[in-house]
């Protein structure tokens, strides 16, 4: 099966191949240099963590948009350019973050950006990508904020027009693990705890809220120093709650060492988390103990997905020594919607890019629809994902199992 039985293409997109031509005569906010042989070549950026504690997420990121890149090229998709990537490492930190969309910007022939991983990286990079007309397509933040803007839950309003995901938000997240944890799991006494970072923050939060509506008790709260591995005080603090489940709103660095120790002090219960700690390294640093422990994540299990078949194989053709992780699908989308809308633009300008093209890009984007690896992609208003499907994983026998997937209904 190849790409273009996965991805939608119009009829008259489809019906003749598109003669690009070198377009040497480009400003330097246009995009796309001339290759020499009367081929242009587009850079698709990566920020991600490509080192330290989230770098099995933030390689599965980069690797998942390089294969995006590979099969664009190997069918012509856009005929007559050749996609690169241009791999950043952010080491989950806003500054470095934001040194990265200083640095793709600078690069004319970055026509997109795919990441970051951590939503506080996010927030430190929209505006640099925004004041460029240059496009960020985030496989993985799920503030809502991001899109929506600081005020949220009372009104909506988008403040980067550049901005987009292909990941559902912690609006929807944290009520969604809410739900199941008090209509299914039939859990009622809660401890909450988080890293007060701005996803680990957000993500509780919303938890918080809708298990408390629910009927369910909110019988201690914790905020944790994720640049720590001790955690036994607010361990005794759990065990003595009487708690029946504990959330928490982080990543799996600190997750699984928590989990660990929770144990350890006696309170038998399951630790419950986001995205975050949807990693097989979460496992890893639970041990044998984090049995029964609990992740949200995005989306429906991409293994399972008839769509996501192509992905999987050609993901372990390439050989790339690192797992896709929780945002391979994600950013294999992320980057073909960049694809998608360079391809519209060019389509739009009589085979070939204009000199505005990055403005181009970040206007078609937000028309961009095609049947991805994780199902359906297009994008809200606010550059959010209409994709709104959340799938909840338990730890069994050393592995993540999906025990339920659906939607929020608020």
């Amino acid at each position: 099966m190849r790409q273009r039985s996965l991805i939608a293409i119009t009829a008259a997109l489809a019906a003749g191949a598109l003669t690009l031509t070198a377009c040497g005569s480009r400003d330097d906010d246009g995009g796309g240099s001339d290759s020499g042989s009367g081929g242009t070549t587009v850079v698709i950026g990566v920020d991600a963590p490509l080192t330290g504690d989230l770098s099995a997420l933030g390689l599965g990121i980069k690797n998942s948009v390089d294969l995006a890149t590979k099969v664009a090229n190997k069918e012509k998709y856009v005929e007559g350019v050749t996609f690169k990537i241009q791999a950043l490492d952010d080491q989950a930190q806003p500054s470095s973050g934001q040194q990265n969309a200083t640095k793709l910007v600078a690069n004319k022939d970055v026509l997109g950006a795919v990441g970051p991983l951590n939503s506080s990286v996010a927030e430190s990079m929209q505006k640099v990508f925004d004041d460029a007309k240059l496009v960020q397509v985030s496989p993985a933040n799920t503030n809502p904020a991001l899109t929506q803007g600081p005020d949220w839950q009372t009104k909506k309003v988008r403040p980067y027009k550049s901005y987009f995901r292909t990941a559902t938000t912690d609006a929807i997240q944290g009520p969604f693990a809410a739900q199941y944890l008090y209509n299914d799991s039939k859990k009622r006494k809660v401890f909450v705890i988080d890293d007060k970072k701005t996803y680990g923050a957000g993500l509780a939060a919303t938890f918080t809220e809708e298990f408390k509506k629910l009927g369910g008790k909110v019988v201690g709260t914790e905020h944790i120093n994720p640049d720590t591995k001790d955690f036994s005080a607010v361990a005794t603090k759990v065990k003595n709650s009487g708690a029946d489940v504990v959330y928490y709103g982080g990543e799996y660095p600190q997750a699984g060492p928590l989990s660990k120790q929770i144990k350890a002090a006696g309170a038998k219960i399951p630790l419950v988390g986001g995205d975050g700690i949807y990693s097989a390294d979460f496992i890893k640093l639970a041990g044998a103990s984090g049995t029964g422990d609990l992740a949200t994540s995005v989306g429906a299990p991409v293994e399972e997905l008839p769509s996501a078949k192509e992905f999987v194989a050609n993901y372990k053709a390439e050989g790339y020594k690192e797992a896709y992780e929780a945002y391979g699908g994600y950013s294999y989308d992320s980057a073909w919607a960049i694809i998608e809308a360079v391809k519209a633009v060019v389509e739009d300008n009589d085979g070939k890019l204009p000199s505005d093209a990055r403005e181009k890009v970040t206007a078609a984007m937000q028309n961009v629809s095609f049947d991805g690896v994780t199902g359906k992609v297009s994008f809200d208003e606010f550059g959010d994902a209409t994709n709104k499907q959340l799938t909840v994983y338990a730890v069994e026998n050393g592995d993540w199992k999906a025990v339920k997937s659906g939607t929020y209904t608020g």
